[in-house]
């Protein structure tokens, strides 16, 4: 092999020497700022993981503190970071104060590379404008009728006869699994109007579905890190777990490039998924579509449309196998409303079963599919319950925390109780707060996406508990604890979720 030109190896040298002294650097700045300095119990545990004797999960250690401070609210000086479980706060960041408290810079930074100029990533004009155009777009009645058709022959045509398959040869399934790749041609189909087929009963792996998890959950790792020196740092020397992200991502990135090509290639006149509708409206407003703002939808729409589903299903059934009364109050409920002249495949029957609908809302309540939001202060600020937040401070508000306060939800908040949402003597659903409940977020931010996820939740659950039994096995079983959630942007159970199917 040629021995390479001495200035050659001199630049290789001098590279080398001044990426070193850059993770130094920042090894110094972080001792300097944050350790040992502040020897708070809290943050002494979260440092050195001492936590995780006692927790199963770093949310229910959260929510642990939350429930012994008096006011909701601790402070985790370590990542610079104020934590709260008190309704008040989460009003005041969502709606009172909203422009005083964007995703912010270091947010935008830490998912920039994945979700780019998506509406999950930006603040102010950006935001408004994608905003503007989802709403129009997903509250049409055109897409919520198009939407609930692909959602209603999906759930007909792929999942069940997957689990029917199980059922009839006694396999046990991940179900997990099973309702990410629903998920994932479920949205596809509706915001691209294309089809994956990763539920055929071979179950094919997607190309695009391996690196978007690779690249979510390597993108959460970031936003974990002690300081944001430490995955810069890795990133400029392009090794470990930011180089798999650079791999992830560019994958994703041709994929969704390769996608909005043959989307153009259809053409968009006359087509009803949501990229083209997005794609028809800007064209028509401003001429040309660029494709990376096109990319960062797809990638939004598969954020916000897949893992937050295939999540909230997941918990539900296993929650389910633990409370099969619930599973026969649904399965009695929707033969009752059979015996009147809705179908019981409309959108209007789905509309009707209240404890059906009771069920989701507290199986999201107890295991919310995003467990945490951050925000940073702007401008220094007062929350409602005294705690003071410096300009640029982390804020983070705790859906999962919250869903276990008893100054919310009383002294059974530990309890899988659906009838908590019911009121009146024929049960009607009555729905929370959403500063008390902001499973969906609240404010000008709520989830715009709401609507449709609840009925994809709701059509899924009532078909697969209309024909079957579901029972966990193993470690998440009918005696088990709080499930072990893997680290990621949504809560997914680590290790999945094994079950046996059996027909009704």
């Amino acid at each position: 092999m040629e021995e390479l030109p001495w200035c050659a190896q001199c630049a290789g040298l001098a590279f080398l020497g001044l990426s070193l002294c850059v993770v130094a650097l920042g090894a110094v700045l972080l001792l300097a700022r944050r350790w040992p300095w502040c020897s708070c119990h809290v943050c002494r545990s979260y440092l050195t993981g001492s936590w995780a004797r006692d927790f199963t999960n770093l949310g229910d250690w959260y929510a642990h503190l939350l429930r012994d401070s008096p006011t909701g609210t601790v402070t985790v000086h370590v990542l610079g970071c104020t934590v709260t479980a008190n309704p008040a706060n989460v009003e005041h960041m969502l709606r009172t104060r909203f422009d005083n408290y964007p995703k912010g810079k270091p947010f935008a930074a830490v998912l920039g590379d994945l979700l780019g100029g998506g509406i999950f990533n930006v603040d102010g004009d950006a935001w408004r404008h994608q905003r503007k155009m989802a709403s129009l777009e997903l509250g049409s009645v055109a897409v919520r009728s198009y939407a609930y058709g692909i959602v209603a022959g999906e759930v007909e045509a792929r999942l069940l006869p997957v689990l029917a398959d199980a059922a009839d040869n006694a396999k046990v399934l991940d179900l997990q699994d099973v309702f990410r790749r629903f998920a994932f041609d479920t949205i596809c189909k509706i915001s691209f109007g294309l089809d994956p087929g990763c539920l055929e009963l071979d179950m094919p792996m997607s190309k695009l579905a391996a690196a978007f998890d690779a690249a979510s959950r390597l993108s959460a790792m970031r936003g974990a890190a002690s300081s944001p020196l430490v995955w810069k740092a890795k990133r400029l020397l392009n090794v470990g777990s930011e180089r798999e992200l650079s791999k992830s991502i560019r994958l994703v990135d041709e994929l969704a490039a390769a996608m909005i090509r043959q989307r153009r290639k259809l053409g968009v006149a006359g087509s009803h998924d949501l990229l083209s509708r997005f794609m028809a409206s800007e064209a028509h407003g401003a001429g040309a579509v660029d494709d990376k703002y096109l990319r960062d939808i797809v990638v939004s729409f598969l954020l916000a449309g897949r893992d937050t589903v295939a999540s909230a299903l997941t918990t539900i059934f296993m929650l389910l196998s633990k409370n099969p009364e619930v599973a026969a109050a649904m399965r009695a409920e929707d033969a009752a409303r059979e015996t009147t002249a809705t179908s019981r495949t409309t959108y209007e029957h789905l509309k009707s079963l209240s404890y059906t609908h009771a069920v989701l809302y507290e199986n999201m309540r107890m295991f919310p599919p995003v467990q945490f939001d951050s925000k940073f202060c702007a401008a220094a600020d007062v929350l409602p319950d005294g705690t003071y937040v410096s300009a640029s401070e982390r804020v983070m508000y705790h859906p999962y925390a919250m869903g276990r306060m008893p100054r919310i939800w009383g002294a059974d908040y530990d309890k899988f109780r659906p009838e908590r949402w019911l009121t009146g003597a024929g049960g009607t659903f009555a729905p929370e707060s959403l500063y008390r409940y902001p499973v969906f977020q609240a404010g000008l931010r709520v989830c715009l996406g709401k609507e449709l996820a609840v009925m994809e939740m709701k059509a899924v659950s009532v078909a697969v508990v209309r024909m079957f039994d579901v029972e966990v096995v193993g470690e998440n079983g009918a005696g088990a604890g709080a499930p072990r959630f893997a680290p990621g942007l949504t809560a997914s159970i680590s290790g999945g979720l094994p079950v046996r199917v059996r027909r009704v």
